[in-house]
C-alpha cells in the first residue's frame, strides 16, 4: 500500500511569500563542521581557486562528506544564468570562462586521493555549448592523474542541445546526472528555466547515446508536490531507463526562496524508497538529508551490483 500523504489537496498552495516559518523537525538537526579533515579540504579548495556546490549550495551535509574528504566540485564559476526558486546559488552575469580550471579540479582530486569524484556546474547559458567542453576537460584530466577513479557528472539541461550532450557523453564518464527537481505542475514556479520535458529528453537520449551508462536524477521533496504528483515524476524518471534516484528534504536557503510547503518524515522516505526500487530502479537513495551527491560512491556500487 502507498503512504498517505501528511497533507491532502494541492499543497503547492502554500507557497507563497507570506506562509509562515515552519519549524524544523528534530530528524533534521546535524552537526556543525569544522574537523581536522574539513578545515583541510576548505583550505585546498581556497588554494587551487576551486568551487563546490556543498559550499554554493548550503548543503547540511557539508560536515560530514568534508570531514570524510568527499566534496562535490562545482565548476564553470559560481554565478548562475537562471534563477531556480529553491537555489542558492548566487545568479546573474558570469565570470569568463576559466579554461584553466579542470586541470586545477584534477589537482585537487589527487590530492585529495579520491575514488569517486562529482562535478556539477551552474547554467552557462551564455556559452555556445553551455560548458560541455568543461565537463569534458574535466574528465580527461583526472583520468590522466587518477586513472581509476570513477567520476560522476552532475550536468545542467543544456537547453536540450545534443551537441553539448554528445560531448560530455563522449568523455565517458562512469555516471551521468541530471535533476529533474521537482513535479511538472511545479517547474513554472520553482524552475522557470527549465522544463519537465526537456529533462526528461535529456536522460533518455543520455541512455540512448551510451546505452551501457549509468544514468541519475534527483528529486526535491516539500516544494508544494502532492503525493501522486510525485510518484508519477519518479515513474517518468524510471521510463527513461534512469538507474538511480535520489529523493531529499527541500530546505529553504533564505527568506527570499520558496517556503518548505512540509517535512516529510523519514517513514515517508523509507516508503518513496520501497516504491522506487519496485519502480526498477537500481538503487534508490531517500532521506530528509539526502541531496544528489551524498554518499555518491555507494551509490554507484549498488547500482553496479544490481546490474
Amino acid at each position: 500500500m502507498e503512504l498517505v500523504p501528511l497533507t491532502s489537496g494541492r499543497s503547492g498552495a502554500s507557497l507563497t511569500s507570506g506562509a509562515a516559518p515552519v519549524r524544523k523537525p528534530s530528524w533534521l538537526k546535524v552537526r556543525a563542521p569544522g574537523g581536522a579533515n574539513y578545515v583541510d579540504v576548505k583550505r585546498l579548495m581556497r588554494e587551487l581557486r576551486l568551487t563546490t556546490v556543498c559550499e554554493e549550495a548550503h548543503c547540511p551535509n557539508i560536515g560530514e562528506c568534508w570531514e570524510h574528504r568527499a566534496a562535490t566540485f562545482m565548476i564553470l564559476g559560481d554565478v548562475c544564468t537562471r534563477n531556480c526558486a529553491y537555489c542558492a546559488v548566487a545568479h546573474g552575469t558570469p565570470a569568463p570562462y576559466d579554461a584553466g580550471e579542470p586541470a586545477r579540479l584534477a589537482e585537487a582530486v589527487a590530492q585529495m586521493g579520491l575514488r569517486h569524484v562529482v562535478i556539477t556546474s551552474v547554467d552557462r547559458d551564455d556559452l555556445p555549448n553551455g560548458g560541455a567542453e568543461a565537463f569534458a576537460g574535466c574528465v580527461t584530466e583526472i583520468r590522466r592523474r587518477l586513472p581509476d577513479a570513477s567520476i560522476e557528472l552532475l550536468i545542467p539541461d543544456f537547453k536540450g542541445s545534443d551537441t553539448a550532450l554528445q560531448i560530455v557523453v563522449e568523455a565517458r564518464p562512469d555516471l551521468l546526472n541530471h535533476n529533474l527537481e521537482t513535479v511538472e505542475r511545479l517547474y513554472r514556479i520553482a524552475r522557470p528555466g527549465g522544463r519537465y520535458a526537456r529533462a526528461l529528453r535529456l536522460l533518455r537520449r543520455a541512455k540512448e547515446m551510451a546505452p551501457d551508462g549509468l544514468t541519475k536524477s534527483g528529486i526535491i521533496c516539500g516544494l508544494g508536490e502532492e503525493w501522486d504528483e510525485l510518484l508519477v515524476a519518479m515513474r517518468d524518471l524510471r521510463a527513461q531507463q534512469v538507474d538511480i534516484l535520489t529523493l531529499g528534504q527541500y530546505l529553504r536557503p533564505s527568506d527570499g526562496h520558496l517556503p518548505v510547503a512540509r517535512f516529510y518524515t523519514p517513514d515517508e522516505f523509507a516508503e518513496l524508497r520501497r516504491v522506487g526500487r519496485a519502480m526498477g530502479y537500481r538503487h534508490v537513495e531517500a532521506g530528509p538529508l539526502v541531496r544528489s551527491s551524498y554518499h555518491a560512491w555507494e551509490q554507484v556500487q549498488q547500482a553496479e551490483a544490481a546490474r
